[in-house]
């Protein structure tokens, strides 16, 4: 592949022609919204819709997860269709979400916080009702709590599970709001094999798996990366 130049809310970026936008952004320090973003995986998953951007000479937004990049591209993180989607899509996160900031696990290194300062918003819904899971915490892993009250259905966890150490004993269960992250038996994803992956708290963007020990997790491996 060839080194194209495109644009980027008025930079000038040198890249490599068909890249995703999502990873070229975050690699020159221009923060793009996500959650379920992952550079090792095969093909995007695209499930968070928050990473909307505009393009000239486009109608619609388009994601950054899945938009290949092309020779020329002029590219507007903060166009007006763009970010009505995203705060959209995060308002409807965040209704299925329990906001609990003083006492999460993931404070402080929690997307959730980083995106509302992003886009401006507060992190509470006023636009949908609220559909809060009733989950029993699960507490039996020596390393991680697992609080399934607060999964973004990001997918993460479940890519990490199946495809980069080929364990495949969690996935998702259930649909709509019910939809969570469990074992295939319903039995508690602390005394899976997973019990004692620590990488099951860095590759989580917010407070579903959190640390038992506070300096877990602190690396963040899977860094969904870039700056405001």
């Amino acid at each position: 592949m060839g080194v194209i130049r495109i644009t980027i809310d008025d930079h000038g970026i040198e890249c490599s022609e068909g890249e995703f936008l999502l990873w070229v952004a975050l690699d020159h320090g221009i923060y793009i919204p996500n959650l379920c973003a992952i550079r090792e995986r095969r093909e995007p998953y695209g499930g968070c819709r928050l990473c909307f951007v505009e393009v000239e000479g486009q109608e619609e937004p388009w994601t950054a997860c899945t938009l290949r990049v092309k020779e020329g591209m002029k590219i507007y993180t903060r166009g007006p269709k763009a970010l009505r989607l995203a705060k959209t899509a995060f308002a409807l996160i965040l209704s299925n979400h329990p906001v609990d900031c003083a006492h999460c696990l993931k404070t402080g290194l929690c997307e959730l916080q980083k995106i509302a300062r992003h886009l401006g918003v507060k992190l509470r819904t006023q636009r949908f009702k609220q559909f809060l899971r009733n989950l029993p915490i699960d507490e039996t892993s020596p390393v991680f709590v697992y609080d399934p009250n607060k999964c973004v259905l990001c997918g993460r966890c479940v890519w990490y599970c199946h495809e980069k150490i080929g364990i495949g004993e969690i996935g998702f269960a259930y649909r709509g709001f019910q939809r969570w992250v469990t074992t295939f038996d319903n039995a508690p994803v602390g005394q899976s094999e997973c019990r004692d992956r620590k990488e099951m708290v860095e590759i989580c963007p917010v407070g579903a798996f959190g640390a038992k020990d506070r300096t877990v997790g602190k690396t963040k491996i899977y860094q969904t990366g870039g700056s405001k």
